[in-house]
């Protein structure tokens, strides 16, 4: 998916006006990159070492204007159970989660179903499983011997309803986009799969919960000390009979960037195209961030 981003990236600021050299990242990037001595770096990578602190920490060193997010807000991010801890603090509504042994919670549920049991540091929604209300045990997937997102993982109850996503851009939240998918959650498949989701922008909600996404995501964005763009999702539980709260789920300092993502398509609804969106962005793009 960085693959994706960049090259879309690269295309929208070939056609902005830049001058653009596309870097597929490797173990040697910081010596390509000092002998590139470019401009500014445009960080289209997903997941660790893209997304956690550590190519920023790089561009830092080698004073390489970046954009997004810089070291501290991209490893907090990142870092789930802390993320929440810092969003709670900032009056952000997190549903509760523990950390726990993957062992552990394979032994016996780790709270009363339902609830969510996922990587503590992961994105694109990898390794995330949902246990139901009725559910007999566990996830027996987490005593696998090839399981790969390490030992401990988070057990988070599961809050029902629509998936609600809010992008940021400096000190702007943008619009709410109704995320709809036949999957119990907006999980791998329902992100990337052609036909894995429709959205809806804007979100079909009553106002006061449409502005306070928009609240809660600039909020977030905010304390968690995010720079450039980000994204935060939210659940709703708008169900009859549902609980009728608005959870924020996670912030995302490094949302996918193509020309079909989420937030170039709110950027567009707002009336920036996705060169101009780029464009912003290369220029908002700075050290010490």
């Amino acid at each position: 998916m960085s693959l994706s981003s960049g090259n879309a990236c690269a295309d929208a600021a070939e056609a902005a006006g830049y001058r653009v050299t596309r870097v597929d990242v490797q173990r040697d990037v910081a010596e390509v990159l000092a002998k590139l001595k470019p401009d500014a770096a445009f960080n289209a990578l997903h997941g660790p070492f893209g997304e956690d602190g550590c190519i920023q920490g790089i561009l830092e060193v080698l004073a390489i204007p970046y954009t997004h997010s810089g070291v501290l807000a991209s490893a907090l991010a990142m870092n789930k159970p802390k993320a929440k801890d810092v969003m709670k603090a900032a009056g952000i509504p997190v549903a509760e989660s523990i950390l726990a042994s993957r062992f552990d919670a394979a032994k016996s549920h780790a709270m009363a179903p339902p609830y969510v049991v996922k990587p503590p540091n992961e994105g694109s929604s990898f390794g995330v499983l949902i246990v139901n209300a009725d559910a007999p045990h566990p996830p027996q997937e987490l005593y696998s011997d090839d399981w790969p997102h390490g030992e401990t993982v988070l057990v988070e109850r599961f809050v029902g309803g629509r998936e609600l996503t809010c992008a940021v851009r400096g000190d702007e939240a943008l619009d709410v986009i109704d995320i709809l998918t036949d999957n119990r959650f907006y999980d791998y498949h329902a992100k990337y799969a052609a036909g894995g989701s429709k959205h809806v922008l804007p979100a079909q909600i009553s106002p006061i919960i449409y502005q306070n996404v928009r609240m809660l995501a600039l909020r977030a964005h905010q304390a968690l000390g995010c720079r450039g763009v980000s994204r935060a999702d939210f659940r709703y539980d708008d169900r009859p009979g549902g609980t009728g709260e608005l959870i924020c789920l996670e912030v995302n300092t490094q949302p996918g960037m193509t020309a079909t993502s989420l937030v170039p398509e709110m950027a567009a609804y707002a009336g920036m195209n996705f060169p101009d969106l780029v464009r912003w962005m290369v220029e908002d793009a700075s050290c010490n961030r």
